[in-house]
């Protein structure tokens, strides 16, 4: 007979889910999974994972074309193979979601393929008639992608699960917000051949990230044959014989745009319907659930991890809160998450990463008490290792408190930022200075070094700039 009354009882095995159904096992609790899809959830089947594979296939695609700029003669003309690359990319997601099935043997988790609705105090009810039972329960339903009026997801308006698998390459594409999700299948599709648009209603692409970086990856785009739109919203669409033709609205110019597809990544909503919530005392907040710094909601007993817990909406930062709540629970010491020290990544052709405040964001927090920020700057054409490798455009840009010496922002654009960002991230988590990077010795020749370089600059002190 199954199991029905456990430690712990986790809903939703995502990258915050899962990882928390672990480190509870790890602790000693007998844990219960609830997941009615997928385990890994989006990020994994259907979002991280996957468009990572499309990417590098774009990115071995790339290199294949400038293969002679490198010596390399012979290898022909080389073209897309769209069902390969889509074969593969869902091929890495299986292999994953195994993976994480074997940890959760592994590790003792007993899984639940069902939907859950919280039942009063403790319990929970499946949609298969089962009902379990534990003292703490968490929330980690995740989030999908925001609907818009003017374009409802079908045969020709993609979200991400179709922008992922299609049948074959559009011709001409729409792109609907240039946030990470919209700037990675931009560029997926550039390279692949598409003819890409990309708007966005903010004055620049990546939104969130520093105003010069944001401008920089523009360049970069429109340099790629990407057309750029900001500023700019789709107010209706409607079907043609091949494809779509939309209304766009810039600053209260209007212009019609006739494209084979489109993929809407203008945002998400936390998944909080089903779940009971409206006879609980848990608050929702813009379709996110409202937690404190140990994840507890409202509601005794009752937790919430990751994307359906707010922003900032990133799998690294699930997985981290799905620890801490678990730490907590179990009466451990545990440090609330500060998003300033939380890396985001976007993986376009370049990529763009950055910790903590922008310049601008950390200029208005230093001026408030009377103090002065310092800027330090870094182009990749100054780096030996960029250059070898033919990847010599971006910038390494950091930003620190005059006084203290205090990192207070680091920004990266470069092919290769997703994998230089951690060095700044452990030095924001061990409260590093100025001096302590100034200090470090970076390998040479390497990548890292323009981190390095940058610091230097912030202070007077490049060496190759």
């Amino acid at each position: 007979m199954t199991k029905s009354v456990f430690d712990l009882i986790v809903v939703g095995g995502g990258p915050g889910g899962y990882v928390a159904a672990i480190r509870a096992t790890q602790l000693g609790m007998s844990v219960a999974l609830v997941e009615r899809a997928e385990l890994g959830g989006i990020c994994l089947n259907w979002g991280c994972i996957p468009t990572k594979a499309l990417l590098h296939s774009a990115t071995v695609l790339r290199a294949c074309r400038e293969a002679t700029h490198y010596g390399v003669t012979g290898a022909g003309e080389a073209r897309p193979d769209l069902a390969a690359m889509v074969a593969r990319s869902r091929k890495v997601a299986g292999r994953l979601g195994q993976g994480v099935a074997h940890l959760m043997k592994k590790n003792g988790v007993t899984v639940f393929a069902a939907s859950a609705t919280l039942a009063g105090s403790g319990k929970l009810a499946l949609d298969n008639g089962t009902t379990l039972s534990a003292k703490h329960i968490i929330l980690a339903t995740g989030a999908r992608a925001r609907d818009l009026p003017a374009l409802p997801v079908g045969e020709r308006i993609w979200a991400y699960r179709q922008a992922l698998a299609p049948a074959e390459i559009p011709k001409s594409l729409l792109v609907v917000g240039a946030g990470a999700i919209g700037a990675e299948f931009a560029s997926f599709y550039r390279a692949i051949g598409s003819d890409v648009t990309l708007i966005d209603m903010t004055p620049e692409i990546l939104p969130q990230e520093d105003a010069e970086i944001s401008q920089l990856a523009r360049k970069a785009f429109e340099k790629q044959g990407i057309r750029v739109l900001t500023q700019c919203a789709v107010t209706a669409s409607s079907p043609t014989a091949t494809g779509i033709k939309v209304t766009l609205d810039q600053q209260g110019k209007k212009t019609e745009l006739d494209v084979d597809r489109v993929i809407v990544a203008a945002g998400i909503v936390g998944n909080v319907e089903g779940l009971g919530l409206e006879k609980t005392r848990i608050k929702v907040e813009k379709t996110h659930i409202v937690t404190d710094a140990q994840c507890r909601t409202g509601e005794p007993g009752v937790y919430a991890i990751g994307d359906v817990a707010g922003a900032p909406w990133l799998a690294h930062k699930a997985s981290h809160e799905g620890v801490l709540c678990v730490e907590a629970i179990a009466g451990l010491p545990t440090h609330a998450i500060d998003p300033l020290r939380i890396p985001a990544c976007t993986y376009s052709y370049p990529q763009v990463a950055s910790i903590g405040m922008t310049e601008a964001r950390a200029r208005e927090h230093v001026t408030q008490s009377g103090g002065e920020i310092r800027v330090g700057k870094f182009t990749f054409a100054g780096n030996g290792k960029a250059i070898a490798m033919g990847e010599d455009q971006g910038l390494v840009k950091t930003v620190f408190d005059a006084k203290s010496g205090e990192l207070l922002g680091a920004h990266i654009i470069h092919p290769e930022a997703s994998e230089l960002i951690t060095g700044y991230g452990v030095a924001a988590s061990l409260e590093t200075t100025e001096e302590d990077l100034m200090h470090t010795v970076f390998a040479h020749p390497t990548l890292s070094e323009t981190l390095h370089e940058s610091v230097l600059s912030a202070f007077g002190r490049a060496l190759h700039a």
